[in-house]
């Protein structure tokens, strides 16, 4: 990595230099959004209460019992610790929100309305501030009150029910639908700051985990809105298409995507059986194949068998085939490939921690503007003085917020 993606925290560089966000987030949706802000060079500073969020403590990775979601979502932030419901936070909250061009929070509406940063409260303090808010479910609709995490997206879109089998539905370990709304969230607060420069008007971007889980399957939901197909979960195989599933081989186990009738030659010549495959109308389209697999299936199952993992990627890969190994966390850090794009990123210098902490960087790469390398997640509360002092508090005066337990 080039020492010109290398900046300090507080010294943003970036498109977003000279952009304040205020991170009012918790758990993954709305932090997550302030984080890849903060990759692209805004300024972001954290508000947690006083004991510290519960999303700092989830996983965890050091002494004090910060966790790994905390360190991939709060890299690059500065910490201010806040109780809400002290009167004096009130004025407090209005000084940051007239000097923040964002603010970023996935919290219930009667809360936000509660705490001044509801979208009517932030546009009399600051006319062209943007709110970026996550839901569960929206504002309208029977399920508008109820609050929601990751897996009830993955569970209420669908997928777990074909991600599984018809006895046993399966949730992905990884938190896409979290990940995948605070993606959208920073693609709507982009789209917010266009706007804004354009017309110097602010505006209200939101999202819902449903809805992010909804696009997310989409396709299966076309087919299943257009056809009425009805399929059931088959685990790990693909209905639409052959071979493509995980396969076990002598010491692991390999997946492979076969999409095509140009891949589905290759993999047919690889077999070394090419017309048996090709010449059968079962096996002419995707489609086909997806319906016809059991015998695709019980080659491709005999085949890996016979081979370790790396002999069969290797196969696989000499033949055009998409085709990766099923690794484990720690296979996933040690790869080649891994490695080679320098995308994981060491913590080192967080108190207590007693190994390196990878943590992911900006999963998009911009020529002209480059990421910002992850600097450690915040203490909490480490920069609340610093903040305030650029607010124009006294020491006095901060002294008396910390003896009033409002900081």
């Amino acid at each position: 990595m080039s020492d010109a993606k290398v900046t300090a925290l507080g010294t943003p560089r970036g498109i977003l230099e000279n952009i304040r966000v205020l991170d009012f987030g918790r758990y993954v949706a709305g932090p997550y959004c302030a984080t890849l802000l903060g990759y692209l060079g805004a300024e972001v500073i954290r508000i947690e209460r006083r004991e510290g969020g519960e999303d700092r403590f989830i996983a965890p990775v050091a002494d004090g019992g910060e966790g790994g979601v905390f360190f991939q979502t709060a890299c690059n932030k500065k910490s201010v610790t806040l109780d809400p419901s002290k009167p004096e936070a009130r004025p407090l909250i209005a000084g940051w929100v007239a000097t923040a061009d964002v603010v970023i929070a996935n919290l219930p509406a009667q809360q936000l309305r509660n705490m001044g940063i509801d979208y009517a409260s932030l546009r009399a303090i600051r006319p062209d501030i943007i709110l970026t808010t996550q839901s569960a479910f929206g504002d309208v609709g029977p399920y508008a009150a109820r609050g929601g995490f990751d897996g009830v997206g993955q569970a209420m879109s669908g997928a777990m029910y074909i991600s599984g089998t018809p006895d046993a539905p399966v949730k992905a370990a990884a938190p896409y639908v979290d990940f995948g709304t605070a993606v959208l969230s920073a693609l709507g607060t982009l789209a917010a700051l266009m706007h804004r420069m354009r017309t110097g008007e602010g505006q209200e971007v939101k999202s819902t985990l449903l809805g992010t889980a909804l696009a997310t399957f989409g396709s299966h939901l076309a087919e299943q809105g257009a056809t009425g197909i009805n399929r059931v979960g088959t685990g790990n195989r693909v209905q639409t298409s052959a071979p493509s599933a995980v396969f076990a081989t002598r010491d692991g186990h390999v997946l492979t995507h076969v999409v095509g009738n140009g891949l589905f030659r290759r993999w047919a010549n690889l077999m070394g059986d090419e017309t048996r495959w090709t010449g059968d109308a079962r096996y002419a389209t995707d489609g086909s194949r997806g319906d016809h697999s059991e015998a695709i299936l019980e080659r491709m199952t005999a085949w890996c068998a016979e081979r370790t993992t790396a002999e069969a990627l290797e196969s696989l890969n000499q033949a055009g085939l998409p085709a990766g190994p099923i690794y484990s966390p720690q296979q996933a850090l040690d790869d080649p490939q891994v490695l080679a794009m320098r995308f994981m990123h060491a913590v080192t210098d967080y108190p207590g921690l007693h190994r390196p902490v990878p943590v992911a960087g900006l999963p998009v790469e911009l020529s002209a503007t480059p990421g910002i390398v992850p600097s450690r997640p915040p203490l909490l509360g480490e920069h609340t003085d610093e903040v305030l002092l650029e607010l124009g508090y006294s020491t006095e005066e901060i002294s008396e917020l910390k003896a009033h337990e409002v900081i």
